[in-house]
């Protein structure tokens, strides 16, 4: 039996609205390299359908699983005198399909 092969969607502008961008910290680097996990910063809105078709639309490689954290706000101070807030955000960590791999940093 044939396989069939699977047209690949063009991204769309909600796609791109959907994604916001990488989470570049040292422990994404390492899930990125060891576990061929992507962190990504995504619209507060986004389920992880959405977030699964729109970065295969975007990156053209093959999702495998997406999980989603809310990421809580907290609290901060600067200079030991005012207070301040850094604000929360969602994000996403796609686990791509072996043999499949993302180059964030192109040059």
């Amino acid at each position: 039996m044939a396989k069939k092969a699977v047209a690949k969607s063009k991204a769309s502008i909600h796609d791109f609205d959907l994604i916001l961008e990488p989470v570049i910290t040292e422990k994404s680097m390492s899930l990125m390299q060891e576990q061929n996990k992507v962190t990504l910063r995504v619209k507060g809105s986004a389920n992880r359908r959405e977030v699964k078709k729109a970065f295969e639309a975007v990156f053209g490689v093959k999702a495998v699983n997406v999980n989603i954290v809310n990421v809580p706000a907290k609290e901060t101070t600067r200079g030991g005198r005012y207070k301040g807030t850094i604000s929360g955000y969602k994000k996403a960590v796609v686990t791509l399909a072996e043999g499949e791999a993302l180059d964030l940093f192109k040059e």
